[in-house]
């Protein structure tokens, strides 16, 4: 697992062997939403789903789709809605 610099209002977890790091998560997420922190693991014990299909946990719900992209496009939508959660 990586250092992570900094601590965001949403963690967004993805494992270093799933589909999704065919985009380069980490880098798009934390640039478009600086509140954001992106955490590499080495496993997250999902393997069934790992194997066949992009995923990733922000702040602890699953996200997955069946393409990288349009995983992204639904992880997006996930950390949008728990940003407002915290807007007043």
């Amino acid at each position: 697992m990586e250092e992570v610099s900094k601590i965001g209002i949403v963690i967004v977890e993805i494992c270093v062997s799933n589909f999704i790091n065919h985009l380069d998560i980490e880098t798009i997420l934390e640039k478009e939403y600086p509140e954001v922190a992106v955490i590499q693991n080495d496993c997250l014990t999902f393997c069934g789903m790992c194997a066949r299909r992009p995923y990733a946990m922000v702040n602890g719900k699953r996200i997955f789709a069946k393409t990288p992209e349009k995983c992204l496009e639904l992880i997006r939508n996930r950390i949008e809605m728990e940003l407002a959660l915290y807007k007043y």
